[in-house]
């Protein structure tokens, strides 16, 4: 064990201590690279202060709800997971390529050791959720990616969701995910993520063995359309 979760581990169960609450968590995999500059990047910034907002005015959802940030363009963990209650949305920036692989991979890796960190503190949680949004083509590897995904959503160890906005590249979305990846409607982030929210409080209000009904992004008004 590193330092680092040394140093994290008293942390974790005071945290764990005070809130026993079971954990919905959910890794954000944003695409940061150059070709989001400008008004994408705007949006969805505000889109991550929508998210924090409306899950943060359900006080269940705001103790369940755990979100952790990957960006990718280069590949960083822009948050580590964070109950709604402490969470602040970050100002991301954009910068480099698009190495989508990697960074699947990284998110892959923060959650196992998230559950882990549930799984010694006695915490249950619900199915998590891994949500993907680039509007862009893998300038890395998704080979390993892919295989990690399907073995995950095989064994039910999480779910996976990818979002192309404008100029992605679906033929790869496709590679990797078992859905089928959405299309976002121009730049409505805020519809997005105000789904997400909506979602998860949906998610978070039932048992973590369930799996409640939610509302179909690609229905008409929604803010998705089939790649």
């Amino acid at each position: 064990m590193s330092e680092n979760r040394f140093e994290q581990q008293p942390f974790l169960e005071t945290t764990f201590a005070e809130n026993p609450e079971s954990r919905c968590p959910v890794v954000l995999v944003l695409d940061t690279s150059g070709s989001m500059a400008g008004e994408p990047i705007r949006q969805l910034n505000a889109g991550l202060r929508t998210f924090r907002d409306e899950l943060f005015s359900d006080s269940l959802a705001a103790k369940r709800v755990e979100v952790s940030i990957v960006t990718f363009g280069p590949v960083s963990v822009e948050c580590e997971f964070t109950g709604i209650e402490h969470f602040v949305a970050p100002t991301l920036r954009t910068t480099g390529d698009t190495p989508m692989g990697e960074a699947i991979e990284k998110s892959l890796e923060i959650l196992r050791n998230r559950k882990a960190a549930y799984k010694a503190n006695g915490i249950s949680y619900y199915r998590p959720w891994v949500f993907l949004i680039t509007d862009g083509s893998p300038t890395d590897s998704v080979a390993n990616a892919a295989k990690l995904l399907r073995a995950g959503e095989q064994q039910k160890s999480f779910m996976f969701f990818a979002v192309g906005v404008e100029g992605a590249d679906f033929e790869q979305l496709r590679s990797v995910s078992v859905r089928e990846p959405l299309k976002l409607r121009g730049l409505q982030f805020n519809k997005l993520f105000q789904w997400l929210s909506a979602s998860l409080s949906t998610v978070s209000r039932s048992r973590p063995t369930d799996t409640p009904a939610l509302s179909n992004p690609a229905a008409p008004g929604g803010w998705a359309v089939a790649g």
